[in-house]
This record gives C-alpha cells, structure tokens and sequence, in this order.
C-alpha cells in the first residue's frame, strides 16, 4: 500500500513528478521523461496551464481538429473541434457539405434564461412562509445589487425571485428558485454569488421573525442548476425529398422513410436513444471543448432534457410533410464566449476568432449545428453502408500506430485498405504480409 503525503499542494512540480515516480513507477525514469515531454516550451504558457488546476504535473493533449463548410442562417462557418474519436471530424464535415447544397442550416435560439435555489427546511406553515417571502422579496433582490450592477448594465441580471413548495417529494423541503439572464457568459459564479447573497440575506432577516412563529428557515445549499430546460436553441435542415437521393443506394423517399424510422425508434427505445444522443454529443460536446465551455455541465443538462417528459428519448426528431424533409432538434445549452477559460486559454482564443467571436446565442447555435450534423452522418451511415465501414476506414491509423507501423508501411497499407475491409485482425495479418 502507498504512503499518505501530506503538504502535496505544496510541493514544486518536479517535487511531485519525482513523489510519483517513487510511489507508483517504482523509480522508472521513463515515466517522468514522458511527462516532461510534454510541458510546453514556453515558460509562461506553461505556467499558464498550471494554474489552471491544482497539482499540475503535465499537460494532456488532445486533436484540435477543424469542419468546413458549415453554412447556418446564410453564413459560412469552419467549426473548431477538440476530440479523440476517430472519424467525428470528418463525419461533421460530410454532414456540412451534404446540406451546404440543399439550404444549410437554420437555426433559432428559443429562450436563454438560467436557473439557481436556494434550497431549504421550514417546519411551519406553507401558507404563512409564502406571505412572509412576499414581503421580504424585495430586500432579498436589493441585497444583490451590488453583484447584479455590472450585468444589468449589459442587460443581465436577476429576472425574478420565487418561493417554491417541494414538501411533497421532501418533507419540510423548499427553495427559492432565481431565474438569470447571463448575457455572453455561461454565469455560474455570477449566480451562484448571488444566490448565496439571497441565502444569506434570507436567513438574517428571518432570525427571530414574529411572522414565522419561531420556525426559522435552514438553509442547506445555494447552487445553480445545469438543468436549463428554458434556455434551448433549435437548429434543423429541410430540402426536398428528391435531394436526398443517394446513388447505388436509395431513392430520396426511400431514404426519407428509413431514415424517420431510425429516429423513430430513438424516440420510442432508451437503449438506442442513449448512443442515438451520445452521437450528437460527439459534435456538441466537440465545440463546447475547443471553446473553453463546461462540457459537464451541459451533457449533465442535455440528458436531463432527454428524459423530461419520464422517459429518455432521441433529441432530434424528423418528418415528411408536403414531399418535404425536416430533421431537427431542440437542445438546452448554457454557453459563454466571455469571462473563465475564454479569456485565458490561447487555443479558446483561436476557435472563438475562427467562428467570428460570436456571441453567447450565436455560439449556442452553433453548437447546435454540430450536433445536428453529427446526428445525420451517423444516421445516414446506419440507414446505408453501416456505422463500422466509414467508422473503422478512419480508425485504420490509430490501429497501425499501435502495432508500430513505420511511415513506409503506413502508406502502403492505407492504399491496401482502400479496397479492402477494416479490422484490427486485418490489419495485423496485412502488415506481417508486407513485412514477409
């Protein structure tokens, strides 16, 4: 069993590579030279990183990756794109050109409001606590002006305050649930310092009030919730049915009905519509990355959404009206394009440069988009050729850099593979071939 260490955030860097190395590699220099291969030259940057987290040891890097031809609401936009999954990429690339021919994408923020509690105990009467925050709700919303002034002046801020009775899931369970409008950033410590203000003020002034009859509110916690059902955007596509025609494969109709069948069942079976989601979170969760974003926080939120209604189910959804073709979806997203990693981290810089410097709605859509396209391409290869033939093709390069191919047999057996079926066992019985 290891050692406990005590004072660890205290210790250099090098002192907590060479702790490690001691405790868990028994003395290997290998593992502390691979982790140093990685810090960045420069200096400064370097530190940069390190203070990100607490305890940095090295960095973990991962493919910044770019789609092009992106065309939302009439605009041309190269998506940024941080993710390890071989063939997302090019699938989100696929997806935008297929449709940058047939009209785009549109889409429509649909709300952008966000939720906080503060959530608490009264063991007294409902109807005399409700009375009571009516009267005190006023100083409760003044005591957070000072937090609030800055964000009303880009026109944020609180929108309203309520009481809310939760004594039947929990009893003696209430909150008071905020609603906030964040502007350009995502908010979470914004709202949370106002809603720890609300608490605060709450408790004080509810301290020996003749009105609750000695029953004293005790608050328990005071936390934003990921959960933002009324903060949606929708993206979709339509076109006719005729330009969904697939050569060597469908007609446009037939294409049209397979492809609704396969949503269709997402909508009606959660063992599909889980992968059928966690597909567009490939594109969503993507975007959200390469632009500094909490992608926790919104895959936390979005499959919250998915089971709203008691059961989970597909996020997009399809239909034929009139020879005419609509997919699309409706996702909660709580974004920023200001304040947290937006303004520190150099690679967040460039992607939010390359998409225009959007605002926090326009970035909403955009990551909708992703979404969207990403949902499509794997649908379309689901309904045709099947998920693995596309999936393992862009697959084959991880799968010669674990058998350690060289440069020379890379090339050869990516032509080999253009006519021939992927798999790990093919591509290992190919290479002792060309090495016989």
């Amino acid at each position: 069993m290891q050692q406990q260490v005590s004072g660890f955030s205290k210790f250099s860097k090098a002192e907590k590579i060479n702790w490690l190395i001691t405790n868990y590699f028994n003395g290997n220099t290998q593992a502390k030279t691979l982790l140093e291969s990685y810090w960045n030259a420069d200096r400064k940057l370097q530190q940069l990183h390190d203070e990100f987290i607490e305890n940095t040891i090295s960095n973990f890097y991962m493919p910044f990756g770019v789609a092009p031809n992106f065309l939302i609401n009439g605009k041309n936009y190269t998506l940024p794109m941080t993710i390890e999954e071989s063939s997302v990429v090019a699938a989100a690339s696929n997806a935008a050109k297929f449709w940058s021919t047939r009209g785009g994408f549109k889409t429509s923020v649909l709300s952008t409001t966000k939720i906080g509690h503060v959530h608490f105990m009264f063991e007294g009467d409902q109807n005399t606590l409700q009375s009571y925050f009516e009267n005190i709700k006023p100083q409760l919303l003044e005591a957070t002006k000072p937090l609030t002034k800055n964000m009303e002046k880009r026109g944020g801020g609180i929108l309203d305050l309520n009481l809310i009775d939760c004594t039947s899931k929990m009893k003696h369970y209430y909150h008071l649930e905020a609603t906030f409008e964040t502007k350009d950033a995502m908010g979470a410590n914004f709202i949370n310092s106002c809603l720890e203000q609300i608490a605060t003020t709450f408790e004080a002034l509810s301290q020996n009030s003749p009105e609750l009859h000695e029953h004293e509110p005790k608050v328990v916690m005071s936390i934003l919730s990921n959960y933002v059902p009324n903060c949606v955007v929708r993206a979709e596509v339509t076109c006719k049915i005729e330009e969904l025609t697939l050569e060597g494969h469908f007609t446009g109709a037939e294409f049209a009905e397979k492809f609704i069948q396969a949503v269709r069942i997402a909508e009606v079976e959660p063992y599909r519509a889980v992968t059928h989601n966690k597909g567009i979170m490939n594109g969503v969760d993507a975007v959200v990355i390469a632009t500094g974003n909490d992608f926790r926080a919104v895959e936390a939120g979005v499959h919250a959404y998915a089971a709203k209604n008691g059961q989970y189910t597909s996020l997009s959804h399809a239909k034929i009206e009139n020879d005419t073709f609509t997919f699309w979806m409706d996702l909660p997203l709580a974004l920023g394009t200001v304040g947290g990693l937006t303004g520190l981290h150099p690679m967040v810089k460039i992607a939010l440069e390359l998409l225009g410097k959007p605002s926090a709605k326009e970035l909403m859509e955009i990551v909708a988009v992703a979404g969207l396209a990403q949902n499509f391409a794997a649908l379309r290869s689901l309904t045709t050729t099947g998920i693995q033939k596309g999936h393992m093709k862009m697959h084959l390069l991880n799968i010669l850099n674990q058998i350690g191919a060289t440069d020379t047999e890379k090339e050869d057996l990516i032509l080999h593979f253009k006519t021939n079926s992927v798999s790990h066992r093919a591509v290992v019985e190919a290479l002792k071939n060309l090495r016989d």
